[in-house]
């Protein structure tokens, strides 16, 4: 109910949109006109572009129609209708088509990757942008250690959770839009004849004869950059409090955008000096201070909300085994809030070699944008099996599908020329991750394929005598063992292996425990089998992608609620006079803890695949601190993975 609450359109719904939303597209204002009228080599010598009517009208009519067929048709309009349960982003997308091809996971990895790729570049750049307004004030402030400082805060405090700050959220990026709006309407109204910019014919001018025109493409796609990132928020907000709020927050860009462009035309025929933002520009310089301060907290909110994305990004990555397990935490009671320390300081650290690396910020925007366009094309061919899904007008679907198609590859192509000089520092984090992913993805499509189920009926007898067998040590009153097998009559062999074979473990009662990750972000559901009446229960757990499985917690509550109900006969077998009438006895986990075994004579990309695997689970999070195991409650078995036995060694018997 409260989350339905939360969605619902309302004044407070739409003040927490704007603050959660819209930081990495609102903040865009900081840089965009300045990256467009970045500095060029003339004779050697770096100067900026001589401002002509021809580049600053283009310029915005390109922004102004990149915000309306990309942002608000594209996203706004189209890819918020493809919620999961009220969930967005592009893996919430995948699950909803990944049934219809299985080739999808390629671009739901592509996407995935380019998103966190983006998450090391955009605060960064921001934060950068905002704080280089300083030397407006005073030239010989140095803003590297500002930035710096500022940055290691930002992800410092993520441990702690948001919450004390996030109420703050909403008023700042308020107050932030409308500082947008009023600086670029005070600058607009002395040049209201920008407005014409509206005019698409000014973006086709641009493109088709202003020399290498088309290569500007690269820069006026910043200012869409959030849009992905807004879909990936749908969850917080609600899809209605997103499209109304977004009408306020294109407005106020547009209109700082327009602002800007009527600065850049007042110096016609003058080169704009490259050091310059003309978004700082049009600030009247009584206020400049203020402005700093607020784009600054804006910077640091929309840091804040692309960093949550990230979590949440992963969080869902590795229910859908995309990415290794890792510890995710909960630092605050707000549903949804998540913090992962090792994506964290992967995230700090990336963004302060960004700062290091390209020290200013008109420097970072070469890198900006080269991988979050391949997540926008991802979701564009996600979005035509979910069309299809839906069952819309082919000839509106592909119509729709081809023009964004053509719009992402163009900017692509842009992009390109941002290679160079920085674009590749993305473009590698993007592959790397894309590895990652693909390397866990593929490790269980192997493994799976050369496991071996056996039928548990097969094992039920001498179980039962094992389970009865007073001359052997009883193990532990419940057993319990993880299985991944789909079907509830199997179980793979080495459970039983481990049961009979290296020590007989006796039990008065066996379990078989399957997690299953559910296309639904909040399932929580169970099933329970019973293959013997009180000496062997299977139990399967349908949990949503987004719930965090807290396994040694959920199964004792199944347990009591079956005793509850009549279901089992939990009194021990093996009377003692020390138990408790209500004593269930205890519990035990068996972990059985994989390795690749030297005998296994597989093909060499299967090998390479594995030995990948093998390496990065050897840095990931435990079964036992992954299902949230109590230690007292686990034991922990290795077991050699022989996927393929090599073939006997020719040995020859002598005398």
């Amino acid at each position: 109910m409260s989350k339905q609450h939360h969605h619902a359109l309302s004044f407070a719904g739409l003040i927490i949109t704007v603050g959660i939303i819209f930081g990495d597209i609102g903040t865009s204002p900081l840089y965009v006109l300045k990256a467009i009228t970045n500095a060029e080599p003339v004779n050697g010598i770096e100067v900026g572009k001589q401002i002509t009517d021809q580049l600053i009208l283009g310029a915005l009519s390109c922004i102004f129609w990149t915000l309306t067929l990309q942002t608000t048709l594209k996203y706004v309009i189209i890819t918020l209708r493809a919620d999961n349960k009220g969930e967005g982003g592009i893996f919430s997308l995948y699950t909803l088509v990944r049934r219809r091809k299985k080739w999808l996971v390629i671009p739901a990895m592509i996407g995935g990757a380019a998103l966190l790729a983006d998450g090391i570049i955009t605060p960064p750049i921001s934060v950068s942008s905002a704080i280089e307004g300083l030397n407006y004030v005073n030239k010989d402030i140095p803003t590297t250690p500002i930035i710096v400082g500022v940055i290691i805060l930002i992800f410092v405090i993520q441990q702690f959770g948001t919450k004390f700050i996030g109420r703050a959220f909403g008023p700042v990026m308020l107050v932030w839009f409308l500082m947008l709006g009023g600086v670029g309407l005070f600058s607009l109204v002395k040049d209201p004849s920008i407005l014409k910019a509206l005019n698409p014919y000014y973006a086709y001018d641009l493109l088709a004869n202003y020399p290498q025109g088309f290569w500007l493409l690269g820069a006026v796609f910043l200012c869409t950059t959030g849009a992905e990132a807004l879909y990936s928020d749908l969850g917080h907000c609600g899809k209605e409090n997103i499209r109304v709020s977004w009408i306020f927050v294109k407005i106020m860009l547009i209109i700082n955008y327009f602002g800007q462009g009527a600065y850049l035309l007042s110096k016609h025929n003058n080169d704009f000096i490259n050091e310059e933002n003309p978004f700082y520009m049009i600030v009247p310089e009584w206020f400049k201070i203020p402005a700093i301060v607020i784009a600054t907290a804006a910077a640091i909110v929309a840091s804040q909300a692309l960093i949550s994305g990230s979590f949440t990004l992963i969080n869902e990555a590795i229910r859908l085994n995309f990415w290794p397990r890792v510890k995710v935490n909960f630092p605050s009671d707000i549903k949804g809030q998540l913090y992962i320390p090792s994506i964290n300081w992967m995230l700090m650290f990336g963004c302060l070699g960004v700062v290091w690396y390209f020290e200013k910020s008109e420097n970072m925007e070469a890198a900006y944008g080269l991988s979050i366009v391949l997540a926008m094309i991802s979701t564009s061919m996600l979005l035509i099996f979910y069309m299809a899904r839906k069952h819309w007008n082919p000839i509106m679907r592909y119509a729709l599908i081809a023009g964004f198609f053509i719009i992402e590859g163009g900017f692509a192509v842009a992009q390109i020329e941002k290679f160079p000089h920085g674009g590749y520092i993305t473009l590698i984090i993007a592959l790397f991750l894309i590895a990652i992913m693909y390397v866990i993805f593929k490790s269980k499509i192997i493994r799976t394929s050369y496991l071996e189920f056996v039928k548990i009926k097969n094992y039920l007898p001498v179980l039962q005598k094992l389970s009865a067998d007073e001359q052997i040590p009883t193990y532990a009153t419940h057993l319990v063992y993880l299985t991944s097998a789909e079907r509830v009559d199997e179980v793979e062999s080495k459970v039983f292996y481990s049961i009979l074979e290296q020590q007989p473990k006796r039990a008065e009662r066996y379990w078989f425990v399957h997690v299953y990750t559910t296309d639904e972000p909040y399932t929580k559901e169970y099933r329970v089998t019973k293959h013997d009446e009180n000496d062997l229960i299977r139990v399967d757990f349908k949990l949503g992608f987004r719930v965090q499985p807290k396994l040694d917690t959920m199964f004792k509550q199944v347990v009591e609620e079956m005793v509850q109900a009549g279901e089992i006969e939990i009194k021990s077998r093996y009377a003692c006079e020390y138990h408790h009438s209500d004593h269930i006895g205890d519990f035990r986990f068996v972990m059985i803890r994989k390795f690749l075994s030297n005998d296994n004579e597989l093909p060499w990309f299967h090998r390479v695949i594995l030995n990948a695997y093998f390496y990065i689970k050897g840095m990931s999070l435990t079964e036992k601190n992954e299902f949230g195991l109590d230690p007292s409650s686990f034991v922990e078995e290795n077991f050699p993975y022989v996927l393929s036995k090599a073939a006997p060694i020719e040995l020859k018997r002598t005398e």
